[in-house]
């Protein structure tokens, strides 16, 4: 979605949207961020989609993690972490 001028940009969005579920983002970003919200739909959804997992994921212990899922898990962020720093 194109961004009316002078507004966050969808990737913008993304890129602060843990800051905003935890309430981090300044006053003026938070502003910028809900404007956002009010014309892009799929931030919205996107959004949605960021709290839902959240909260389901708030929910397990990692007894709840098969050993095998938690292997490749912390493979994965290995992997990741070697090509990010």
């Amino acid at each position: 979605m194109t961004a009316p001028t002078n507004h966050m940009t969808c990737k913008e969005l993304v890129e602060l949207v843990t800051d905003y579920l935890e309430a981090r983002l300044p006053e003026p970003e938070r502003l910028k961020f809900e404007d956002h919200l009010s014309w892009c739909p799929p931030c919205v959804v996107y959004l949605d989609q960021i709290r839902m997992a959240a909260g389901a994921a708030s929910k397990l212990t990692e007894q709840d993690v098969p050993p095998l899922a938690r292997e490749a898990l912390l493979a994965a962020f290995r992997h990741w972490k070697e090509r990010h720093g």
